[in-house]
């Protein structure tokens, strides 16, 4: 099961964590955005430093080679990328975990270049490691129902 959003504010909103601590508790109100805010931290920068380890490709001719011909393992797209963009890149990118839940600017402040759209990470451990955080943060951010 993943953490979401509506969760914790029900949580918060019926004192479940008085109840689980037998004792006064009180969360703040903004507690979802803090939660979402460190599962965002954390996934930024495992995607940092999979491009300090040269273990990331960036713009859409590179990505799109690199998923042609070397061993990728994680796509990302911008969540405001053109959808023309994206499908043409899920195209080549069989086989290939896609995260799409990062905007440009997150994406461009994470990897240290204006305007990120497209990335694919390299098969290792930093691509692992960011792949697991997005999706905590994936898992955070879907609505219930919603399909992307």
């Amino acid at each position: 099961m993943t953490a979401s959003r509506k969760a914790i504010e029900t949580a918060v909103k019926q004192g479940a964590f008085a109840r689980s601590f037998k004792q006064v508790a009180t969360a703040p109100d903004d507690l979802s955005n803090r939660v979402e805010a460190g599962l965002v931290k954390a996934a930024l920068s495992a995607l940092g430093m999979a491009r300090k380890t040269g273990g990331a490709v960036l713009g859409f001719e590179k990505v799109r080679a690199a998923l042609k011909a070397e061993d990728i393992a994680v796509l990302v797209a911008a969540a405001d990328a053109a959808e023309d963009g994206k499908r043409k890149l899920r195209g080549v990118a069989q086989g290939v975990a896609l995260i799409g839940v990062f905007d440009e600017s997150e994406l461009s402040r994470a990897l240290g270049r204006d305007g990120v759209v497209h990335a694919a990470l390299k098969k290792g451990p930093a691509a692992s490691r960011f792949l697991r955080e997005a999706r905590r943060v994936e898992g955070f951010r879907m609505e219930p129902g919603r399909v992307e």
